[in-house]
């Protein structure tokens, strides 16, 4: 893990498409913004993990008779 210290308005680059800016610190918050290509997606860290719960639990609820049929439907 790269650490990098930073105060207001001072920016941090990732690539060439992604800067990270740092838009305000109060207290043990941090604000900031980050702007990047829109196919790229940014999720806060807990937000995704709810993405992938749910991916999971949608997956695992899927059967092969599930998979059968939509195959079916598919080719048709």
């Amino acid at each position: 893990m790269l650490i990098l210290s930073r105060k207001t308005d001072q920016q941090i680059k990732i690539g060439e498409d992604i800067t990270i800016t740092i838009i305000e610190i109060h207290g043990d918050q941090v604000k900031i913004g980050v702007e990047a290509p829109k196919t790229v997606k940014v999720f806060r860290q807990e937000v995704f993990n709810a993405i992938q719960k749910e991916n999971q639990a949608a997956a695992s609820t899927m059967n092969k008779d599930s998979i059968g049929a939509l195959s079916q439907l598919l080719k048709k």
